[in-house]
């Protein structure tokens, strides 16, 4: 392996999120430690800002610097980022279109001819549809939010609720998520004192940092529920309790807790309390259930229902 080569495999060993001891770089490019220690020093002139530490645990890093210099990709590492940046160029966040373009640009420019191929293969084949509009977003608001959810410092912002109510929301942030064309924030609620889900686009501009605290415990999975709750039940326009001719069990594993609340009343039927601001949804929704079902209330839930059922009987 000739100098340049070796420099360029140094460089990708370091890139690892992980810290190299002189030993274990020397024995991974079959050279001594003190080729090594000399090879660094040449990054280093490079702009690389590789970071040392000496001591039995210490070893060798690449930190973030004031610039940034360029990358090495493994080979289904480049494919990856020039699909993401694809992806990204029809996306709900304001203005990254044209940056993913300009960035997927430089990409293939240097792509070897076979990934090249693999990129435009699947390109070529995919399509991506919306099926409605999409409010975009301020990718320096996702940016600002990401930064104060890892610094753990509470948040102040005004927000308008899909009923289009405003409030003020004082909250700590946990964790940015992005579902289809959607992105959310996960945080604490301090005046509600409860988990709540935020959609990002509703939160108006002008937010305001407070003072940092110390994180609750949150798992990946609790984050999943939330998103899937979406808005609770008692939130909607209009409240309806029904009676389902299915295992309580059975529903709940069907459709999850995002539908509403599940209690048995015996081992073939269950309650199902559950919400809309359309009835007339609600209506065709209660359909798709899969198992027979009595409305008890609201009235109009009633009527959507024999309005329906009317309809359907008349167009067979």
């Amino acid at each position: 392996m000739g100098p340049s080569a070796r420099l360029l495999r140094l460089l990708s060993l370091l890139q690892t999120p992980r810290d190299w001891t002189g030993t274990e770089l020397a024995q991974r490019l079959e050279v001594s430690p003190r080729t090594i220690r000399n090879d660094v020093e040449r990054l280093r002139a490079l702009g690389y800002p590789v970071h040392a530490t000496r001591g039995s645990v210490g070893g060798y890093r690449l930190e973030a610097g004031t610039s940034m210099p360029p990358l090495l990709l493994e080979d289904d590492e480049a494919v990856a980022v020039a699909i993401g940046l694809r992806t990204a160029t029809g996306g709900a966040v304001t203005g990254i279109e044209e940056t993913s373009l300009r960035a997927l640009a430089k990409l293939e420019q240097v792509l070897p001819p076979r990934l090249r191929r693999q990129v435009a293969t699947l390109q070529g084949v995919t399509v991506h549809v919306r099926r409605r509009p999409v409010t975009t977003i301020d990718p320096t608001m996702l940016t600002e939010i990401a930064r104060l959810a890892r610094e753990h410092f509470t948040l102040r912002f005004d927000y308008s609720d899909r009923r289009q109510t405003a409030s003020q929301r004082r909250i700590e942030p946990y964790r940015i998520v992005n579902a289809g064309q959607r992105w959310y924030l996960v945080a604490w609620d301090l005046d509600r004192d409860d988990w709540r889900t935020f959609r990002v686009d509703r939160i108006q501009a002008g937010m305001s940092p407070g003072h940092r605290f110390a994180p609750r415990e949150l798992t990946d999975a609790a984050v999943e529920a939330l998103i899937a709750r979406g808005v609770p039940v008692e939130a909607r326009r209009h409240q309806a309790r029904v009676v389902v001719h299915a295992p309580a069990a059975e529903l709940a594993e069907r459709f999850g807790p995002w539908l509403g609340t599940i209690t048995a009343v015996d081992d073939t039927s269950c309650t199902l309390e559950t919400g809309a601001d359309n009835l007339e949804m609600l209506a065709a929704y209660l359909g798709l259930l899969g198992a027979d079902f009595s409305v008890r209330e609201p009235p109009e839930l009633v009527a959507a229902v024999t309005a329906l059922a009317a309809r359907f009987a008349a167009a067979t």
